[in-house]
């Protein structure tokens, strides 16, 4: 059978594919317009998908040929699924193996934008260290040791992000759809509602799903309950947070900081939020480890080949369908 794969991903995943059907890859960095998508609709059995590929109701009426959607992602808020099941199209993704790099990335954030990284490093970069001295007090941080650490959405990444936090003796608050007594027995960690998550956190970090609920969860409402000396980290889903009104809290210093690595209108950045001193800003690189993205590959690869084996693919994301 024929497989398409919308962008580059690891050669382990494509060449797994490779053993058993006929596999196309995009090298091209640009994705593919809506045109080229319909038309790899009614060509190929298989496609493996990435977050930036919108898979609407409308795509997938005309998908008669397709016999699985791959997600090389966790998330899968970049397709359809109600329309999918619908339309009895399987769609997966690759959960589990990538909680630990997003959460280490989450921390990489708070590190960098409480101690002004950033900044520093370019200032050394460009020569002009110069020995200890005044100039250097224009990069006073932040300590985060003792501070209180506010968990929105303690799931699978946000409660290994919350763990890493042991080393630093921090006062945890969540967030969570369900009780986590695990998360609070060993954190001594206490599960809250948003509002006083958001007040009495120094740092409040971002690990929920998009969804009609949670999109601009963190909205100007919001960011005026933050402390003005707290940090906001997003390495969720960039449309979680209201961006125009996160650079006005950031320009009048309604929070101290933020940093971030998904963004509302992925791949652009505001040019508003780019001029901005105090906000870090990463090209949505939280899976982003070798090994972690080769076990998404190889994962992406095995649900394209069970579903393309007529069975039901191991992460499926609809299994009624099967029903």
């Amino acid at each position: 059978m024929k497989v398409y794969v919308t962008r580059q991903i690891p050669q382990i995943g494509i060449d797994k594919l490779k053993q058993y059907h006929d596999v196309d890859v995009n090298w091209d960095s640009v994705g593919l317009s809506r045109d080229q998508f319909s038309a790899k609709f009614q060509e190929y059995d298989a496609i493996v998908t990435v977050l930036s590929d919108r898979i609407d109701r409308d795509l997938l009426s005309r998908a008669d040929h397709i016999k699985v959607l791959a997600n090389y992602a966790v998330g899968y808020d970049n397709i359809d699924l109600q329309a999918a099941t619908e339309y009895r199209i399987p769609v997966t993704n690759t959960p589990g193996v990538l909680t630990e790099s997003t959460a280490e990335l989450a921390w990489t954030l708070m590190f960098a934008v409480a101690r002004q990284v950033p900044k520093a490093e370019a200032f050394a970069r460009a020569g002009r260290f110069e020995g200890w001295g005044r100039s250097l007090l224009m990069f006073l941080g932040d300590d985060l040791s003792h501070k209180t650490l506010g968990v929105v959405g303690a799931g699978r990444i946000g409660s290994a992000f919350a763990r890493m936090s042991r080393g630093f003796d921090m006062k945890i608050l969540f967030t969570a759809n369900s009780p986590k007594p695990e998360l609070e027995k060993k954190l001594n960690a206490r599960q809250t509602d948003l509002e006083e998550l958001l007040t009495q956190s120094d740092f409040v970090s971002l690990h929920c799903p998009l969804t009609p609920k949670t999109h601009h969860l963190i909205n100007e409402k919001a960011l005026q309950l933050m402390k003005k000396s707290a940090y906001l980290i997003n390495t969720a889903r960039g449309p979680v947070v209201d961006e125009l009104a996160l650079i006005d809290a950031l320009k009048t210093g309604e929070i101290a900081g933020a940093g971030l690595d998904v963004y509302e209108w992925e791949p652009k950045i505001p040019e508003e939020l780019r001029a901005l001193d105090n906000v870090v800003l990463l090209p949505h690189i939280g899976s982003a480890t070798v090994a972690t993205r080769n076990r998404m590959a190889e994962m992406a690869a095995d649900n394209v080949l069970a579903a393309l084996r007529g069975e039901k693919p191991p992460n499926c994301l609809n299994p009624d369908i099967y029903s």
